[in-house]
């Protein structure tokens, strides 16, 4: 069902997970790429740098066929988007020639996604979130039966263009947005199974989603705006205390639209504090001169919170003072 995959977004996610499926036998894998990442990936193949025994990292080299232009690609089976939300706009634009009526897209992607209302949400089914796809313009390309969303837990960074490295964690998790168990679904499984990652099917990946975000929606922004690590944030009281009102914010909007969270803030704190001291990705972006994303990670909270009457004060002031620094140093819109 899935011979010809195409890679958009050859960063940590997906030049990762293109390797593992390029390893595959009767899989022929491709990427969208531009600038040094192409160049880089023409000249040496696509590089994953992985622990090995003691200190050691071992390199692997893998062949994938690349261009600028998706109409050189064409017609797609299987296309993995793993873009940063900020892009994923123009992105859809320039992936319509990878698309056929057959083509399944995976979103491996941070925060709520343009398809989260799709299938799921009670009232609210089918309702388009703006704070994610402000002018409708990613679902005008991108119709709801192409996608299968993912939730990856992996850690992964870029050493150089095409050259990812592969530091710990090997999970994802993949499910329609109805909750069915397609016939596709079940054969991307097998596939992501069989080309070593340790794949759940999951019943309703919306929740998984919500639950993810539960823990990086606060964290990354705050850590984004003042510069500090993530355990620098957890550490200050006031802080922490933030952390958590919001976080019950966001806790309280998802019991209405259906993806609850038994835990408390707490047991999460705890959880961040286990994978030690770390500079989260948004804070990796401000520092690189990226753009950040916040409508996925914080506006789509917001906005959902305004859809099922939750006041969302906390969640507010985050937005707000995250978009600010953000727009002062020209990483977000004005």
């Amino acid at each position: 069902m899935f011979r010809k995959i195409c890679i958009y977004g050859v960063g940590a996610i997906g030049g990762w997970m293109g390797a593992g499926l390029a390893a595959l036998e009767g899989v022929q894998v491709s990427a969208v790429a531009r600038g040094r990442t192409l160049a880089a990936l023409q000249a040496n193949g696509l590089l994953v740098r992985r622990p090995d025994d003691g200190a050691a990292m071992r390199e692997t080299a893998y062949p994938v066929s690349v261009s600028d232009d998706p109409a050189k690609l064409g017609a797609q089976d299987l296309v993995i988007v793993a873009v940063k939300a900020p892009a994923m706009a123009e992105v859809a634009e320039r992936m319509a020639p990878l698309l056929a009526p057959h083509t399944t897209v995976l979103t491996a992607m941070n925060g709520v996604p343009w398809w989260f209302l799709q299938g799921f949400g009670g009232r609210l089914a089918g309702t388009a979130l703006s704070s994610v796809d402000p002018q409708g313009r990613i679902a005008r390309v991108i119709a709801p039966r192409h996608v299968v969303g993912c939730v990856v837990h992996a850690s992964c960074s870029v050493d150089e263009p095409g050259v990812i490295r592969h530091r710990f964690g090997n999970g994802l998790i993949v499910g329609e947005p109805s909750g069915e168990a397609t016939e596709r679904v079940r054969a991307l499984h097998a596939l992501l199974q069989r080309a070593g990652f340790e794949t759940t099917l999951s019943p309703q990946i919306q929740k998984d989603i919500w639950y993810k975000l539960w823990g990086n929606m606060t964290i990354n922004p705050i850590c984004a705006f003042t510069g500090a690590t993530s355990m620098q944030v957890l550490d200050d009281g006031l802080v922490r205390d933030f952390v958590t009102r919001v976080m019950l914010e966001a806790r309280e909007i998802g019991a209405r639209i259906g993806v609850p969270i038994a835990e408390l803030p707490e047991d999460r704190h705890r959880v961040t504090r286990k994978l030690g001291d770390f500079k989260p990705s948004m804070l990796q972006d401000v520092l690189a001169g990226k753009a950040v994303e916040l409508d996925a990670l914080v506006a789509s909270v917001r906005e959902l919170g305004q859809l099922v009457d939750v006041p969302t004060p906390f969640t507010d002031a985050l937005l707000g003072l995250a978009r600010l620094h953000a727009r002062v140093h020209g990483l977000y819109p004005a």
